[in-house]
């Protein structure tokens, strides 16, 4: 099979026994990414369990495995192409208690893809997934309502699952939620249009990642954080100087002009390197050295970015932070905070309030944050952060926090615009700009 050269990165989430693996299962076998002996083996499993059914399912079997293992960041990811399109798929586990892990798999998705069981309806994972997936900026959320074999096809059935979730959705920072009824166990709607489903007009699961637009990575100008500077050690390149990095926002080209931040000292590029040769351009996500017309002070952790558009520059920052450790928050607590290249440390200026994953309301008198848990904070850093608001640039807009004795990471953190929420920290969090 032909694999297109696009690629969309999606994450899967719900509830437990809503039917993931089985719908993961059934996509790669679809996509012909499973091996025969591979089915096979599937194929015998499913009779020795008694089943009349080849059960796709056990394919991820091996994931389940080693969640059972206590893998601490145990998402899992899949990758499956069509002539269309490449996929990589993170594959996050349901449970309530590994809400972080949702956080992880989705934080750099394209699309996140909800489960819900057409028997159950809307639960509070269901409404759980699909704040988090809000909140992280995900542009595009699909929910599927699997299992509808299960009650016969019903489009009564389906129509009231998307009636019980328009008024949360209606909340939420979602560039675009569509709902699409299938069943993954029969393949309905899964990969080709269902006769059993002929009230359902739009397009079936796969035809619909295949055709979904991405959206930009950023909607910021050049952010190129300088990851490492390039001296080598020998007579012959005695004058080169190159400063390595990844391109996380805008496009950089040779002869344009770039401010150099924290010191403001501004230059022109003169090469754009790989190693494979100078490029005319670069893009996001694409990983170069570029070399400056004129010899500053540059180093690890600075950011070039065009003179027009800069970050925001500052020592206090306000975040909503996910909280990823058993021990919770520490009022005051003092932290190592890591961001793009720059790593420094921050103090927890204050907690305004903790977020109710469930329903996307503050709650601003709770005074700490435990495994899990969403919050918004104050945090005050012993040198600038260089960064965008995370709804302009994912890249310069996440951090983690980083307990320095343990050297555990505690916290994954989102920094919103300066003064972005006018109630004061009241309103809902879920639409921060």
């Amino acid at each position: 099979m032909a694999h297109g050269g696009d690629l969309l990165r999606l994450a899967t989430a719900g509830s437990v026994d809503d039917g993931k693996s089985t719908l993961i299962g059934r996509l790669l076998y679809e996509t012909r990414q499973v091996y025969e002996d591979q089915y096979q083996a599937v194929e015998r499993a499913s009779r020795e369990r008694g089943a009349d059914y080849v059960n796709l399912a056990l394919l991820t079997d091996g994931l389940r495995a080693e969640r059972e293992q206590g893998i601490t960041i145990d998402v899992a990811y899949r990758h499956f192409a069509t002539p269309r399109r490449r996929f990589i798929l993170a594959d996050t586990p349901g449970h309530v208690q590994y809400t972080r892990n949702m956080v992880t798999g989705a934080s750099t998705a394209d699309l996140a893809l909800v489960l819900l069981d057409a028997r159950r309806g809307v639960t509070e994972q269901s409404r759980r997934h699909a704040v988090l997936a809000s909140l992280l900026r995900v542009p595009h959320l699909v929910l599927c309502v699997n299992k509808m074999d299960l009650v016969d096809y019903d489009e009564g059935a389906f129509a009231a699952i998307r009636e019980a979730f328009a008024p949360l959705l209606a909340s939420l920072a979602v560039r675009a939620a569509t709902f699409i009824p299938i069943s993954a166990l029969h393949g309905d709607n899964v990969v080709r249009r269902s006769d059993r489903l002929p009230w359902y007009d739009g397009p079936p699961l796969l035809e619909y990642l295949e055709q979904v637009e991405r959206a930009p990575v950023s909607v910021t100008g050049l952010r190129f954080p300088v990851q490492l500077v390039i001296r080598p050690h020998r007579r012959e390149h005695a004058d080169y100087r190159g400063y390595a990095g990844q391109v996380v926002g805008g496009v950089v080209r040779p002869g344009d002009e770039v401010l150099a931040l924290p010191s403001g000292l501004r230059t022109h590029v003169q090469t754009v390197e790989t190693f494979d040769g100078p490029l005319a351009e670069a893009a996001p996500p694409r990983n170069v050295t570029l070399r400056l017309a004129d010899e500053l002070d540059v180093s690890r952790g600075d950011l070039l970015c065009h003179p027009d558009s800069p970050p925001t520059v500052s020592q206090v920052v306000d975040a909503l932070v996910c909280w990823l450790a058993p021990t919770p928050l520490q009022p005051n607590g003092r932290y190592l905070l890591k961001h793009t290249t720059r790593t420094t440390r921050a103090l927890v200026a204050g907690l305004q309030y903790r977020l109710d994953v469930n329903t996307a309301q503050p709650d601003p008198t709770d005074t700490t944050l435990g495994l899990n848990d969403v919050g918004r904070l104050a945090l005050r850093t012993t040198t600038p952060l260089l960064y965008d608001a995370y709804a302009r640039n994912r890249a310069t807009g996440s951090f983690i926090l980083i307990d320095e004795p343990t050297n555990q990471t505690v916290a994954a953190g989102m920094l919103l615009a300066p003064q972005a929420d006018p109630t004061g920290g009241q309103g809902t969090a879920a639409g921060f700009p």
